[in-house]
């Protein structure tokens, strides 16, 4: 089951100190905006996600229907097939999309450990 582009979404205390930061490590922007208080950085294949004030934790995101490069990737699993998938596995959604809508949607959940997942599918 294909789960999409994999990011680490990081929950940060000070956009500008964690963007220079990322970027002595190679890391460059590729996306988000400093005023809306979030930046998608990338090294290479490796991306991270770093937000101020969006969530408590960090989060493993995957982005079904996009690459490590943010383009498009068909054909693609729908987070709702995703999802009827892990409710299938018995595996509890803390958030879930509606099944009865298409395009953009979201679920979450934590795994044993209470790691955060997030599966955000954009398109």
């Amino acid at each position: 089951m294909p789960l999409g582009a994999f990011s680490v979404s990081l929950n940060v205390k000070d956009l500008q100190k964690s963007k220079d930061f990322y970027e002595k490590l190679g890391f460059s922007q590729m996306g988000g905006d400093m005023k809306k208080n979030y930046l998608i950085m990338k090294n290479g294949t490796t991306i991270i996600g770093i937000f101020k004030g969006y969530f408590e934790g960090n989060i493993l995101t995957f982005n079904p229907g996009w690459d490590e490069n943010a383009k498009e990737v068909n054909p693609f699993t729908d987070v709702r097939d995703i999802q009827k998938k892990l409710k299938a596995d018995e595996i509890k959604l803390s958030t879930e999309a509606d099944e009865k809508t298409k395009g953009p949607a979201y679920i979450e959940f934590t795994d044993p450990d209470g790691n955060k997942i997030l599966i955000d599918q954009h398109r």
